[in-house]
């Protein structure tokens, strides 16, 4: 349990204008975040908790498909991505001087370490297939990053590598990476309003790619949506001089939403691997070609996207499994013993508990806190609700209130 009386992050008492967008002034305001400069926040206690919680349920998804975790630096050598060519064509790369003269990219994404690195373990097809994954912060030099978490210059990111025998084990994986990512956004409450979306393949591919985007009324990017077919395609993929066309039905009926990209995944194919020579001997001794795909979730993001999501006109509101705790406890009066005792139970039911026992601080703070917070579950621990037969329970999402016998 938590006592706000020996919690050193108090909330604000107004919503400070950072970016533009509502949700990251309501973190600021709650206590979640804390703006380092443009781009690069600081994740305070209960945002470290969202933040962690998120990310423990895309690591279990990654699990499932039988992918490895690995961590590799931020750091990349210039001459890898000389090698593949995007040292000077990815425009959002952060390069570095060092003290030797030498210059050093801040990776955006990983494919000029995980190839070379990996390939060192690929001689045979009996060394395929699989794939491997990290949970690591990642640098972008973006011009523009005054929308909060949604664009950060720093982020914290979930980068997967697959690497096959050919192209048809590739797609075949890629399906599979498609389902993990739809239990991902369904198990973080995005799943009805997040869409599967054909994009271009930018800097890592000649093909198409797919997004994850969700609709949100602040996204950066459109999204076309089949009235048919519910196939979802990104501005970038319609043909201005025609019009929308769906990929897939060929229909022109559509509508446009804003979004915000969340996920996106790649049939990288040979080019990583053809750069830095990665091959395998098949079964009839010969040297093939070894085909890669990558799969990016913005876990940081992901907070600014389900705070955006989720908020309501009294602050934000979070899912019961990914808030920074399932209840809140107001004390007022002489009740904090019983208020530690009611935590105890809830903490071996498996909750988390946050106990307002902020001593001449009124009723009214407190449950507007709890509102801000967007802890799910309020409870109110008084001698009112005592001679009443209990504490009053309340969900965040209702205006109906319940007691409950201690």
């Amino acid at each position: 349990m938590l006592q706000l009386s020996k919690f050193p992050i108090k909330t604000l008492k107004s919503a400070p204008k950072v970016s533009d967008n509502r949700s990251t002034s309501l973190l600021l305001q709650a206590g979640f975040i804390r703006q380092e400069m443009a781009g690069a926040y600081n994740y305070l206690p209960f945002g470290l908790k969202v933040l962690r919680k998120i990310e423990s349920i895309v690591r279990e998804e990654m699990n499932s498909l039988g992918a490895q975790e690995i961590l590799m630096p931020a750091l990349g050598s210039k001459e890898h991505w000389e090698q593949t060519g995007r040292w000077d064509k990815v425009d959002v790369l952060f390069k570095l001087p060092a003290s030797t003269g030498k210059e050093y990219a801040l990776n955006p994404t990983h494919e000029e370490l995980v190839t070379p690195l990996l390939g060192e373990f690929i001689q045979s097809y009996k060394d395929l297939e699989f794939g491997v994954y990290q949970i690591q912060n990642k640098f972008r030099n973006e011009k523009r990053a005054k929308s909060g978490l949604l664009r950060g210059r720093e982020f914290l990111m979930k980068d997967l590598y697959s690497f096959h025998k050919s192209e048809e084990t590739l797609l075949v994986y890629y399906e599979e990476v498609k389902a993990s990512y739809k239990r991902v956004f369904d198990r973080l409450g995005l799943g009805n309003d997040t869409y599967e979306t054909i994009a271009g393949g930018g800097d890592f591919t000649t093909l198409n790619s797919h997004e994850y985007q969700t609709i949100l009324g602040i996204g950066e990017d459109n999204i076309y949506i089949c009235n048919e077919c519910n196939t979802s395609h990104n501005e970038e993929v319609v043909d201005s001089s025609i019009g929308f066309v769906c990929f897939k039905c060929k229909s022109k009926n559509h509508r446009i939403e804003k979004a915000s990209e969340v996920g996106n995944i790649f049939p990288l194919m040979t080019k990583f691997t053809d750069s830095f020579d990665v091959k395998y001997t098949d079964s009839d001794g010969k040297a093939k070609e070894v085909y890669m795909g990558c799969y990016g979730i913005g876990i940081s993001r992901l907070v600014g996207v389900i705070a955006e999501y989720f908020m309501d006109e009294k602050g934000l509101v979070w899912p019961e499994h990914i808030a920074p705790a399932t209840h809140y406890i107001i004390v007022m009066g002489d009740n904090l013993d019983k208020a530690i005792t009611l935590s105890k139970k809830l903490e071996a039911d498996g909750k988390e508990v946050i106990i307002d026992d902020r001593e001449k601080v009124g009723f009214g703070q407190k449950a507007s806190d709890a509102d801000l917070l967007g802890i799910p579950y309020r409870i109110v621990l008084s001698d009112k609700t005592l001679e009443a037969g209990g504490y009053e329970l309340k969900s965040r999402l209702s205006d109906e209130t319940q007691i409950i016998a201690l």
